[in-house]
């Protein structure tokens, strides 16, 4: 387990892929209630600016969550997940895309005896590395 002492402004954490399928994107449908064409409709997307059927935004977010929560930097040294800033969604991902995440620490603040904040530049990239989502994000992780 990594604690809060163990984290060095500058450095890169990587995940491991994960390929995003149609089941995700029919599951986010029901989860969430977002059913808009592009993300469900074959035809209706071809007409639209993405040519073909894409995953929701907000699903390519929570993968991104799942994915940083399985490094094991983080598993176990998480307390709180303290907030985001900046989020944007710079390219589409689609049915087949397999997305991973980096993670950059670009500011430590000591929170109490037992806690730390630690600010991160989160970099969600497709398989040709291309990025499709970004974000800045804070954890509260646990102090030694």
């Amino acid at each position: 387990m990594k604690c809060y002492e163990d984290f060095a402004e500058g450095e890169i954490l990587e995940s491991r892929g994960r390929t995003v399928t149609e089941t995700d994107i029919v599951n986010f449908c029901g989860v969430s209630g977002d059913f808009i064409p592009f993300h469900t409709d074959d035809e209706a997307a071809k007409r639209s600016m993405f040519g073909a059927r894409i995953a929701h935004g907000a699903l390519i977010f929570s993968i991104s969550t799942g994915l940083w929560t399985q490094l094991d930097a983080l598993h176990d040294s998480v307390l709180a997940f303290y907030g985001i800033d900046r989020m944007r969604f710079t390219k589409a991902v689609y049915i087949g895309d397999t997305i991973r995440v980096t993670k950059k620490v670009v500011a430590k603040q000591e929170r109490s005896a037992e806690s730390g904040l630690v600010t991160f530049e989160t970099t969600v990239l497709n398989q040709k590395r291309e990025t499709v989502l970004v974000y800045a994000d804070k954890l509260v992780i646990r102090r030694r």
